[in-house]
């Protein structure tokens, strides 16, 4: 399971871009060869690019070489059996032959037999710019020499045609995109602001080295991506103090940091795909300074805005360079001679550079680093550079997207030692709050907002946006589509009078019961009335004396507890029969010959038969509403599909609900579970909604779990939740066994679990990766560090968030709440006093039911605000308890109103008294003052006999509020302490009684 493998259909599908090229006259060369050799110290090469890109692995020592018409691989014995999957092509001719260590001179000859029944059989396309070591490549190159083939340079073809990225490509991309964002985000600029802040001493290679570091193996900062995957595009590249060269060549010298200029290049590797990241980091700049980078950030949009589907690169590059020129002609002679590259397996693909003399055209689905700069500009002091680069995905019929999201305004990226100047009117810049000798970097001072802060400001911001984007989208919702639901039919028995059956019972006025249209007919008033089977509630039939009683309840608008009365009665206005009483005597009449009471009796008990049927037609319906009819399941050709085997499913599929295992694999569109004993489960890839995994950590499985976007039949039951596990140790332990920490057995058999979770959770992870690699599904992992407990359904668990959830996994019933179809959280009883809370989940849907999660720990609360702010969901809190019931039912009536009236602002009313408040809170934000002032101002007044101001002013206040003499203050003293001396006396009393009873009752005891 662990060994690698290719993917038969993502050879297919480029082997056929690579064919059609030959076809359609892109290739001026009838066949092309790729060798790669001894690749130690070859970063990146075409052939290992195009190896990379066909078979998914780097394959040193082989020979590739191939036409519309023939592939044939030359290589070792294990790289042959790891290539037999190619064979199976179809469209081409396939050879696979072993590579001699001694000579390959026949082999040769065949090859070139090959190519010269190929096209016009002349020339042979190669990697001109390769150089590999090794003995295979002079032999090879030796054998070409004197083949009398012509040879030709098919590095550019092979590189446009290997620029357009599909969606698996894309989705890697996009990873190492978020990586080498992260990267510089959360490390590179929080080390620089630590170097400035406190002034230290570091050098230009040691920063590159903790940088590089980073990008390689910090575990805090890899989003859940393997380690062993992740390399750098190249050595990070830090640049400062006047001297800089705007080229990913270059590398970091072992001078000191300066505190001006900062630029820094860094890129990540994410299985062999790169992205790249560029950022200018400025110290104290001037105002000129600033303005020169917003002129370059506008240029940067800019340049993103021209590369589209269809245009010229060097127009892209002419057409950014006259934007720029018009915002300030002299920084046109500035600017970097190219504006980026295409990037791929390969970190640059000079053919396709953003250039004025390169004259290929950008694709859709092209990938590029943009990389603009000024160079050298001059400066008061000095001069500096300005470099900004990020990784772009070419599209359609709109501007570039980007992929690397690393924030770079002015505000972002700035650091000043002290505040900046003020403006033209007075007013002192808001964009950089500071303060005097700290340095500031995105708003952040020594005295750093502490974390409610900052979660309070990011809330009010998200319930500022909560009630427009709410009441915008249940106004589109009540819009002339919410009137296409249907709704339930009311059920009708008969469509026509005509319909009515002609039975005899019908015609003397007696109860009739129709089984085949669900029908009873009772005689009301002289007349047949037929009532549908759905309208009755309940009847029963006693036997009083010489008379039987058939008694009816029927469904009536009022009395409907937990039906919906308007599907049941379209028009509940009307008048309703509500209970029937029919009566009939036990004694046969001699003019008849069957006794009366004998049709109740037979009506009831067909009554009772066709209500039975009828209730479990409507359960079968109903667990059918939501399932929908899944496409058929195509079954890969290929027999190395990706498969983990000893598997255990929830639902369980066994008789009497018994574990069973099987085996799980992956085919073209979906996945098929096949127990060793049982049917077959079938889920597809488009109707997965999250793909979950949950490593073993803290648990004793490991698990992979879907839920559904439509429910799927499982023996007759729906289910929205699949899941296939695992297990790791022994879920029972003996506790009857002595134990000893130091007994071996014990020993090798924690040794021995260790090694299990490894070696399953690597299955799991092995089997994750080869599924992303041929279709668009996305797995998901828990966050155990930021889990809490809580009780979501029956007893306390453990729940844990992902990227796109909060669930719980492992005990049954499992819980899944989607994030982005959360409104927002309220908290409830929340006090210092409790040791829980409650969270309620409110949804956008609000005609659905809100979530409840009681029981949550105290301890949690901050923890879970946190996780909320991150993931931009808008949370509350209070004291109470809500009835949601009401709530949602009032918004769901009047939504208009419900948002006019302020909306979710009722669940926060502290909110507006804060936003009102936050003026009069900044202006009384503290301001440090010299230390050596404090220290000598608090000694004179330690030991100063004059009094104080604040003395004084107290003095003044107390003799201007009593207004009283000497004499009247001494009356009073006295009254007080006669009044305390008497409160004195009646305290001993009441002390002393209390002694007496506890001392009788206790002798009461004693006797």
């Amino acid at each position: 399971m662990d060994n690698p493998s290719i993917n038969f259909g993502q050879l297919q599908r480029r082997l056929n871009v690579l064919t059609s090229a030959f076809k359609d006259g892109q290739f001026t060369c009838d066949a092309v060869c790729a060798l790669v050799g001894n690749s130690e110290n070859v970063l990146y090469s075409k052939s290992t690019a195009l190896q990379t890109w066909l078979f998914g692995y780097e394959l040193t020592d082989t020979l590739v070489v191939f036409s519309p018409k023939f592939l044939t691989i030359v290589a070792s014995k294990k790289k042959l059996a790891f290539l037999q999957p190619v064979e199976k092509l179809s469209d081409l001719k396939v050879k696979l032959i072993l590579r001699s260590k001694e000579s390959n001179t026949d082999t040769f000859q065949e090859i070139f037999a090959q190519v010269k029944d190929s096209g016009k059989g002349k020339t042979l396309g190669i990697m001109a710019k390769d150089k590999f070591d090794g003995d295979f490549v002079p032999e090879w190159q030796k054998a070409v020499a004197a083949s009398g083939l012509e040879t030709a340079d098919a590095s550019s073809c092979l590189a446009y045609l290997m620029a357009p990225k599909d969606a698996a490509e894309l989705d890697i991309m996009r990873k190492s995109s978020v990586h080498s964002s992260t990267i510089f985000t959360k490390f590179f600029k929080a080390e620089v602001l630590k170097i400035v802040d406190r002034e230290k001493r570091v050098k230009h290679s040691a920063l590159a080295g903790s940088v590089e570091k980073a990008l390689r193996e910090n575990k805090q900062l890899l989003n859940g991506l393997d380690s062993s995957d992740m390399d750098v595009c190249y050595s990070p590249i830090i640049q400062s103090g006047g001297n800089y060269s705007l080229r990913f060549s270059t590398v970091s010298d072992d001078k000191v940091l300066m505190y001006d200029t900062i630029l820094c290049l860094m890129g990540a590797r994410y299985r062999s795909y790169c992205s790249n990241v560029v950022r200018t980091m400025m110290v104290q700049p001037s105002e000129e300074q600033q303005e020169n980078y917003r002129i370059l950030l506008e240029a940067e949009e800019e340049l993103q805005k021209e590369l589209k589907d269809g245009a010229r690169l060097c127009d892209v590059y002419n057409n950014t360079l006259s934007f720029l020129s018009s915002k300030k002609p002299a920084l046109a002679d500035r600017v970097t001679k190219t504006m980026g590259f295409a990037t791929g397996i390969e970190f640059k693909e000079a053919s396709l550079t953003i250039s004025p003399k390169h004259q290929a055209v950008a694709k859709a689905g092209m990938v590029f680093n943009l990389a603009i700069g000024l160079t050298d500009v001059s400066a008061e002091d000095d001069k500096y550079s300005l470099f900004l680069g990020d990784t772009v995905l070419v599209k359609a019929n709109e501007p570039a997207e980007l992929l690397t999201a690393a924030k770079k305004a002015v505000k972002n990226i700035a650091i000043f030692l002290e505040a900046p100047a003020a403006t033209g009117n007075g007013d002192a810049r808001e964009d950089f709050p500071v303060v005097d000798g700290q340095a500031v970097l995105e708003s952040r001072t020594r005295q750093d907002m502490t974390a409610e802060e900052k979660r309070k400001g990011r809330q009010r911001e998200l319930g500022d946006q909560l009630n427009e984007t709410a009441r915008r989208r249940l106004l589109e919702k009540d819009g002339p589509a919410s009137g296409s639901k249907s709704s339930k039919s009311v059920a009708v028995a008969y469509r026509h009078a005509t319909l009515l059956p002609r039975d005899a019972n019908v015609q003397d006025l007696r109860v009739f019961v129709d089984t085949k249209h669900e029908a009873i007919i009772l005689p009301v008033c002289g007349q047949s009335a037929v009532f549908h089977i759905s309208m009755l509630k309940n009847c029963s039939k006693t036997e009083h004396g010489d008379f039987t009683y058939l008694r009816l309840n029927l469904f009536c608008p009022g009395n409907t507890v937990g039906r919906a009365e308007g599907a049941t009665f379209p028009n509940p206005t009307a008048t309703y029969i509500k209970e029937l009483v029919f009566k009939a005597s036990n004694s046969r009449n001699p003019t008849t010959q069957t006794v009366p009471a004998t049709n109740l009796g037979t009506a009831f008990r067909l009554i009772k038969e066709a209500q039975k049927r009828y209730r479990a037609r409507e359960a079968e319906r109903k667990e059918m509403e939501g399932v929908v009819a899944q496409a058929a399941l195509v079954i890969s050709q290929n027999r190395n599909v990706p498969r983990l085997k000893d598997l255990y499913v929830k639902p369980s599929l066994g008789a009497g609900q018994h574990r069973t295992q099987g085996v799980l694999q992956a085919h073209v569109n979906g996945f098929r579970y096949q127990p060793y004993k049982g049917n077959t489960v079938d889920i597809l890839y488009n109707n997965i909604k999250h793909a979950i995994f949950q490593p073993s950590k803290g648990e004793m499985i490991v698990l992979m779990h879907f839920h559904l976007k439509h429910a799927i039949l499982i023996q007759k039951k729906k289910y929205l939740d699949i899941q296939f596990f695992a297990e790791v140790g022994e879920v029972v332990t003996d506790l009857g066994r002595r134990q000893n920490m130091h007994d071996r057995d014990d020993l090798e058999a924690e040794q021995s679990e260790r090694e299990m979770r490894h070696r399953v959770e690597t299955a799991f992870k092995n089997f994750m990766e080869k599924v992303q690699q041929f279709s668009n599904l996305e797995f998901d992992h828990t966050f155990r560090d930021l889990g809490f407990y809580g009780v979501p359904q029956r007893s306390s668990v453990f729940l844990q968030p992902t990227t796109y959830c909060l669930v719980h996994l492992v005990e049954s019933p499992v819980t899944v709440i989607t994030l982005s179809e959360m409104e927002l959280v309220h908290f409830e009883r929340v006090s210092f006093q409790m040791k829980n809370f409650d969270a309620v989940f409110v949804f956008k849907d609000y005609k659905r039911k809100v979530f409840m999660i009681n029981s949550i720990p105290m301890t949690s609360l901050d923890s879970i605000k946190e996780w909320l702010t991150t993931s931009d969901i808008k949370y509350t809190e209070g004291l109470q308890s809500l009835n949601w019931s009401k709530i949602m039912k009032t918004i769901s009536d009047d939504p208009e109103g419900f948002f006019e009236g302020g909306g979710w602002s009722f669940l926060d009313p502290d909110d507006s008294d804060e936003n009102q408040n936050s003026d009069d809170d900044d202006s009384d934000e503290y301001e440090p003052s010299d230390s050596g002032e404090v220290s000598d101002e608090s000694d004179d007044e330690d030991y100063s006999d004059e009094p104080s101001d604040s003395d004084e002013e107290e003095d003044e206040d107390s003799d201007e509020s009593s207004g009283k003499d000497w004499s009247e203050l001494e009356e009073e003293a006295i009254e007080d302490d006669n009044e305390t001396n008497f409160d004195d006396v009646e305290d001993d009393h009441s002390r002393k009684r209390k002694s007496s009873s506890v001392s009788g009752s206790a002798a009461k005891r004693r006797r």
